[in-house]
This record gives C-alpha cells, structure tokens and sequence, in this order.
C-alpha cells in the first residue's frame, strides 16, 4: 500500500481528530457568545480556549506534515486555492458590512433625522487617530514584503528585522484601536451608526490580531531556520492574510472615517465614490506585481 501511495503526488493525510474537534469548540465557543448575555462569560472563555488549542494542534500537525516533506508542489497548490477561497470569503463578509452601512448612509432613514451621521453623533476624527493607525498599517504591510524578499534571497538577518517590524506595528495598530474606541463620543448602541461602525471596525481589528499572531509564529519559525528561499509557504499565507488586511483598512478609513464622517461634508464627499474604482485598480497592479 505504501509503494502506491509514493506513485502520486497527493498527500493522503493520516485519522485526525482536528475537524471534529474544531466543529465541537466552535459549536461551544458560538453557544458562549448567546449565554454570555444574561450568564456570564464562563462559557464564552471556555469556547474560546478550545478554539485556540484546537487551531494550535492543527496549525502543529501541518506544519510538521510540511517539515517531513509531504508537502509536495501538488499538495502545495491544493493549500493555496484554499486559503485564496477562505481569503475571498472574508471579502465577502466585510462587502457585507459595507452594504449595511452604504444602505443606511446614501438615504438616511427620517428616524435618523434625514442626515448622515445622524443627529447627536460625533465620529471619530479621520486626520487623528485613524490617520495615524493607517500609516503604521499600512507601512507594516511594506516591512512584510521587505522581510519576503529578503528570505527570498536568502538575507536572514533582514528578514528576522523587518519581519519583527511587522508584527510590532501590527500590535501597535491594535493598541491605537482600543485608545480609539476608548475616547470615542458614541457606542454601539448609537443607532444603525455606531452599530455598523463598531462591527465593522472591531471585525478587523480582530482580523489583525489574528494576523499579527500568525506572523509573530512565522517569525518564531524564520529564526528556527524552518525556512528555504524555496519552500516557505506558511510565511506566504500570512503575508496574503496580512495584505487583505490593508487593503480592507484603506477602504475602511475612506468609507466609515472620511466619507461617511461629520468631518467632511458628507453630500460633497457622495461624489468621490467615482475614485474607488479607481484605487481598487492601483491596488490590484501593485498586488499583481507582488505576486508573480
């Protein structure tokens, strides 16, 4: 049976007990969330420790399958078209949020006073805070890059450097948000406003600390010398992860803080949404350059 197996390419992987527990940890860490409400968050915590461990013991088992040479440049091209679709759904998922809030803002509803924002509520200063945390963002993105193509040719030290700057200004990123949500003037409970607004930017903040997390292991990996100038894809799933993550926040930034803010004249700024079209096609040369 073992000689056929080494006949093909494929990687047929060994009894798991992954799948049924990560669909068990969810199931509670989801029932959690529901109880937490009006029981506490005993169950919530629990939930989200399984989760945690779970993703830990799966994430171990397929890097040490990759280590032992299983990884093979079928079951590698198998990896990436799952991890492009799993990064389309969560595009998909924020375009969601999107909808709702272009929904609610290009014709305020009468209850909302006809106006958006709508009445009572101070957004959030676009040219402070969130101008300061699109910078460190979006330059992180260019340190990981940096990092990629110094492994790729083969400066480690430049790769350990950069990619250290990477997962700080992530970090720093998170902190910012918090200090943001901290001094902010509305709560989530403000009307459609403060709901989709907090959603939506508390979605991606988890986004980043789940990516600033997945690149702070493959640091942890970079300096073990687990990684070719050839083989490393663990570190190329975290930079595609890390990239939707800026160019989610940009239009972020430019939908919920500057267009749709109390900052900017909000009929004036309805005309530039011709500009989007515009840089998601700048985004998607320079990505394209990136990628081949």
């Amino acid at each position: 049976m073992n000689s056929v197996n080494l006949r093909h390419p494929y990687h047929l992987v060994d009894p798991s007990p992954w799948p049924i527990l990560g669909g068990f940890a969810a199931f509670v860490f989801a029932s959690g969330l529901i109880f937490s409400f009006k029981h506490g968050p005993a169950i919530l915590v629990l939930g989200l420790i399984s989760v945690l461990l779970v993703t830990f013991g799966w994430f171990r088992d397929i890097t040490r399958e990759g280590l032992g040479g299983k990884h093979t440049t079928k079951v590698q091209s198998g990896l990436m078209l799952g991890v492009l679709l799993f990064l389309g759904s969560e595009v998909l998922l924020f375009i969601s949020f999107f909808w709702a809030y272009f929904h609610s803002s290009l014709s305020p509803d009468i209850v909302l006073g006809g106006v958006w924002p709508p009445i009572g509520i101070v957004s959030v200063d676009p040219w402070s805070i969130p101008l300061l945390g699109s910078i460190i963002l979006l330059s992180s993105g260019a340190t990981c890059t940096v990092a990629h193509n110094a492994l790729i040719n083969g400066n480690k030290d430049l790769a350990v450097a950069t990619m250290f700057a990477t997962v700080v200004l992530g970090f720093l990123f998170v902190g910012l948000q918090a200090t943001e949500y901290y001094v902010s003037e509305f709560s989530i409970a403000d009307s459609i406003f403060g709901t989709v607004f907090y959603m939506t930017t508390g979605l991606h903040g988890t986004h980043v600390i789940i990516g600033a997390i997945f690149l702070t292991v493959m640091l942890v990996r970079m300096v073990r010398d687990q990684f070719t100038t050839h083989h490393h894809l663990g570190l190329e799933f975290s930079l595609w992860y890390w990239h939707m993550v800026d160019v989610i926040w940009l239009f972020v930034f430019l939908t919920y803080y500057w267009w749709g803010s109390t900052y900017s004249n909000a009929n004036d700024a309805r005309h530039h949404l011709h500009y989007y079209p515009l840089i998601i096609g700048v985004l998607i040369i320079n990505y394209r350059k990136y990628m081949y």
